[in-house]
């Protein structure tokens, strides 16, 4: 029950201390975001060496020591007082920050909760300057040029906050997650991280490449794609994991808006709806992305731990981005370049169908035991139908792409193995593998993947050369609908009939779904049409349609592709391999699995103790 309400206060001014502790309660949530607020001063200051000391997990002492512009004597006092900053000055710099800082209240508000004594001086300073929050003027000390921020017993003077931390060790995990951010969007800057005297981490000036290695791990700088494209103002560049680098959790993602570490639902939507296409849904990809953009076009000013952002066209921002990590995606590691060919049209493989054989059962843990069902042709042709409409053409190259059998044609003849990344076969293994022999050596191919990620991709070749079939429906469906939702359907037909969808108000409080897209007949219209007007509000276009569409073509392509114990010939695993060259995303079937791997010789030399 709510405790009785105390006797009515006349209004009255908040004394300066409980002022900043009140801001303090917002900016300084617990010991990592001292250390945030400390290193982006320390940035801002053209710092290029950071050392950061812990101890007790940051609640007992956190110290940071730069060798940045330091503080000219005479500004001192100004720097511990509240709202007062070099770095805004009118509302047109506050509209184009370009600095981490800009608030001014990150010292004040740290200095009302804890013991803070800063430390600094000029490159023309004959000596350092020293102040406390307890203290009047700054007094003369010794130091090297740039500034230490010195934080001790934070929340001495609040109780009932300090309560509320967690461990000490839990406490210095979110201070070193936050160094790592940092560290991660500067390899042009030091960093030293020590806790309780021991020194945990150190990067030394390094480039992108081998700071993320450094943080991130072997595992993730042996499996990702250099990204970098611009477009317009904006420029998006850094690393995307391939699917075999995701995780179980959300803890290897790191996205910056102009340097700042950021956790943006519309930026984290976009990278994931790139990845739904190769990666499994209860994984989570691992990326280290930047992007660039006129300081004008993004608002950074929304949240007080300025963890958040808005983007002045979000629709456009979201579009960029997904697209970007979309064709990075589409790379596969086969090319010599990095590059994909062209891919070929649906029935353009380079086989054409035979009588098919039987699959039969693979009984082995962890292999393919289902056999292909019985008149899968047909049944492709029939997706043709419902998704082509009437066009015997689109059917037709359905039935070409989905038989099992194949045969090479003349084009598949092997004419040199540095035109073929993925090399010549040799054999085939248990009737799973196929080993093939290139200029680096062995590669094995998971054929069942590899042949279902090719089919995949053609069966949506095929379908995206066609428009989108609308299925009227003979009964309206109507449902409830709140505010948002009618003003989105009248704000958007245009999008919404691009996508296949007639949704009208009947009511300022009723929708009606008149038609879906042929595709999803068989979906429910109502939560279908909600999860489209979601979507098309906040994302300027609905990834439902694509996402349902894909994850049936995902089912047709698994059961089309060829099966374990499927016998192939040399010149079959030849013209799988080609295709493999000639497909995007070939690296990993649709499901997020490897379709192939890489063993060099000195791989097999150490297997052997060859030349030891």
């Amino acid at each position: 029950m709510n405790s009785p309400l105390t006797a009515p206060r006349s209004i009255a001014a908040l004394p300066d201390q409980l002022i900043s502790q009140i801001a303090a309660g917002e900016v300084v949530e617990r010991p990592s975001a001292v250390v945030k607020e400390l290193l982006e001063n320390a940035l801002d200051a053209g710092a290029t060496q950071i050392t950061i000391r812990l101890e007790q997990g940051g609640i007992k002492r956190i110290a940071i020591t730069d060798n940045g512009r330091g503080i000219p004597a005479d500004e001192i006092p100004l720097a511990l007082a509240r709202h007062a900053t070099s770095k805004i000055a009118s509302l047109s710099d506050l509209e184009n920050v370009a600095t981490l800082g800009f608030r001014g209240e990150a010292l004040a508000s740290i200095a009302s909760v804890a013991q803070l004594t800063l430390t600094t001086r000029t490159a023309t300073a004959a000596h350092a300057w020293e102040m406390s929050g307890s203290q009047p003027a700054p007094v003369p000390s010794s130091g090297a040029p740039g500034t230490t921020i010195d934080v001790q017993d934070l929340y001495y003077n609040t109780p009932a906050r300090r309560k509320f931390l967690k461990s000490d060790q839990t406490e210095y995990g979110h201070c070193a997650e936050v160094v790592r951010r940092i560290a991660l969007s500067r390899p042009d800057v030091a960093f030293s991280l020590t806790h309780n005297g021991k020194t945990v981490d150190h990067w030394t000036l390094a480039d992108m490449d081998r700071r993320s290695a450094h943080i991130l791990g072997s595992d993730f700088s042996a499996a990702r794609l250099s990204l970098d494209e611009a477009a317009g103002p904006l420029r998006l560049h850094g690393y995307a994991g391939l699917p075999t680098a995701s995780r179980g959790r959300a803890d290897a993602q790191y996205f910056y808006v102009n340097g700042r570490f950021v956790r943006d639902k519309l930026l984290t939507h976009a990278v994931r709806s790139a990845y739904q296409d190769v990666l499994h849904g209860d994984r989570y990809p691992s990326y280290v992305l930047a992007l660039d953009l006129d300081p004008a076009l993004v608002d950074v000013n929304v949240h007080p731990s300025k963890i958040e952002v808005r983007f002045r066209d979000s629709r456009a921002v979201h579009q960029f981005v997904f697209h970007a990590v979309t064709r990075a995606l589409s790379q596969t590691s086969a090319t010599a370049d990095g590059m994909v060919p062209a891919p070929q049209a649906a029935g353009a493989m380079p086989w054409h169908s035979t009588q098919q054989t039987p699959a039969q059962p693979y009984t082995r843990q962890g292999s393919f035991s289902q056999q292909a069902e019985p008149g899968i042709a047909q049944n492709s042709a029939r997706y043709g139908a419902l998704f082509g409409g009437a066009s015997g053409d689109s059917n037709e190259a359905f039935e070409q792409v989905a038989v099992a059998g194949w045969q090479p044609s003349p084009s598949a003849a092997p004419s040199g193995t540095a035109e073929f990344p993925l090399g010549f076969a040799l054999a085939q293994l248990q009737g799973i593998y196929i080993l093939a022999q290139n200029l680096t050596g062995l590669v094995l191919v998971d054929m069942h993947a590899a042949h279902e990620r090719i089919l995949y991709e053609q069966f949506k070749t095929a379908l995206d050369t066609d428009a989108v079939v609308v299925q009227p429906l003979l009964i309206p469906v109507t449902f409830h609908a709140d505010a948002i939702e009618v003003g989105t359907t009248a704000e958007n037909q245009a999008t919404l009939a691009a996508l296949g969808f007639d949704i009208t108000a009947l009511s300022p409080t009723t929708l009606a779904v008149r038609a879906i897209p042929a595709l999803l007949k068989n979906a429910d219209a109502q939560s279908l049409a909600r999860d489209v007007l979601r979507d098309v509000r906040e994302f300027g276009g609905s990834r439902v349609l694509l996402e349902r569409r894909n994850e049936l073509l995902g089912t047709l392509a698994c059961h089309t592709a060829v099966r374990a114990n499927r016998i192939l010939t040399l010149p079959e695993m030849n013209a799988l391999l080609r295709q493999m060259e000639a497909t995007e995303r070939a690296d990993q079937c649709n499901h997020g699995r490897p379709t192939w791997v890489q063993m060099a010789l000195s791989d097999l030399d150490r297997l052997f103790q060859r030349g030891q």
